[in-house]
């Protein structure tokens, strides 16, 4: 059966009604349709006797984006709430009226309203993929069939927020090395295009030929002043064609993830981040009681790196086959022993989801560790790339002045 995306539009209708003791009452309510809001009202307590589609503004009206901390938060007030004992239909009720958002109210008035007539609440989150992944789905339907909605809500916000504050480390890590190029080409650009020219109009009196390093860096300020938009326009190009050629091709991601995996220290931090990923959903998913196998397929999809994909994909054929996950991941070659052990005393102690979110836990706070330390490394650093720019400039302009005692 396939999966539909936002089939039911949301809207904002504007209703007049009467209370059950006769007062007159008016607001606003999200839903798909007027019979649906009226309906919705009357459940209320309220007798609606206007209902009508709230009018859009002439020139549109900028809309807050639904980010995943959203759903992470959304997640976590499901799980609190049902574990408090308020039902289901009444927490998103709660949820939808009191978020901020007004994105979120519309998409869980209307994931509420598939609960009101009647659906499962993972048939209802289906509908809106671009926000409930599969996983996601398919943990709330182990959780409707199994009877404790509330112990998997809370196991999916724990997920979230994991995931959430670890894709937050890694572009932290991501950040650093940017901005150190950003600012280096930056500060040199400026340098070349306005500084270096007086000194220029300078040496144009000295009538002595110039130093091979001052010729040198006189040319690039030349060529930076004359071609500065070629070169601003070439970036732009290259930047713009190769997200549309990773988007488009396979096997340009594939290879763009194993580089990237190279890289000295920002490869370390990525390696552990997808071996904490790989451990946190195999440990969600399995003891929410999805089969091992669907479960590293779940992993595999959530692993983030083409890499692990591939290797967790070729665990998941080597545990199909009976072979002991431990065996597999060895075979793999690219989990550390520590968590291929852990792995093995969780198999043979049967506590394999609890032994997994060990090891997401530990390499959690080592991917923490190190994106603290990538920032301790990288501050000298920046003064060191920027002192050895700006220095060798300074240089390249004072050279001549140097060797002028030798011209006069």
């Amino acid at each position: 059966m396939a999966i539909q995306s936002d089939s039911k539009k949301i809207d904002t209708f504007q209703w007049v009604g009467v209370s059950a003791r006769g007062k007159r009452l008016e607001g606003e309510l999200s839903g798909s349709s007027i019979a649906l809001v009226k309906a919705q009202l009357r459940k209320q307590g309220v007798t609606p006797s206007k209902v009508k589609r709230k009018a859009k503004p002439l020139f549109g009206v900028h809309t807050q984006k639904i980010t995943p901390k959203d759903i992470a938060l959304v997640t976590r007030q499901i799980a609190t709430m049902l574990m408090a004992g308020v039902p289901l239909i009444q927490s998103i009720e709660m949820i939808a009226t009191g978020s901020t958002n007004k994105s979120i109210t519309k998409l869980i008035s209307a994931v509420g309203d598939d609960v009101k007539a009647g659906h499962p609440l993972s048939s209802a989150l289906r509908k809106y993929p671009r926000y409930f992944d599969d996983l996601y789905c398919d943990l709330v339907e182990s959780g409707e069939q199994s009877g404790a909605l509330d112990k998997i809500f809370d196991r999916i916000a724990i997920y979230k927020e994991k995931s959430e504050a670890l894709k937050s480390k890694i572009k932290k890590a991501m950040f650093y090395p940017i901005a150190v190029l950003v600012i280096a080409l930056m500060v040199t650009s400026i340098l070349l295009i306005f500084v270096v020219p007086q000194f220029q109009d300078i040496f144009a009196g000295f009538g002595a030929e110039l130093p091979a390093f001052t010729l040198f860096v006189i040319g690039i300020s030349d060529f930076m002043q004359e071609s500065w938009w070629m070169i601003l326009i070439a970036i732009v190009v290259f930047g713009w064609t190769f997200k549309e050629a990773k988007l488009r091709s396979l096997k340009l991601r594939d290879a763009t993830d194993r580089a990237i995996l190279k890289l000295p220290v920002i490869g370390m931090i990525l390696n552990k981040a997808a071996v904490a990923r790989y451990a946190r959903t195999l440990s969600t998913t399995f003891a929410a009681g999805v089969p091992l196998v669907d479960a590293l397929d779940s992993a595999a999809g959530a692993s983030g790196n083409a890499v692990y994909r591939y290797a967790i994909l070729d665990i998941k054929a080597e545990v199909s086959s009976g072979n002991q996950m431990n065996w597999a991941m060895r075979n793999s070659k690219i989990f550390p022993d520590m968590v291929i052990q852990m792995v093995a005393i969780g198999e043979e102690s049967g506590s394999l989801d609890g032994m997994l979110a060990k090891v997401a836990t530990i390499y959690e706070q080592e991917v923490d560790d190190a994106v603290d330390g990538l920032s301790s490394l990288l501050e000298p650093l920046i003064m060191a790339v920027l002192g050895v720019l700006v220095g060798g400039l300074i240089v390249a302009m004072y050279l001549p002045i140097f060797q002028l005692g030798s011209v006069i």
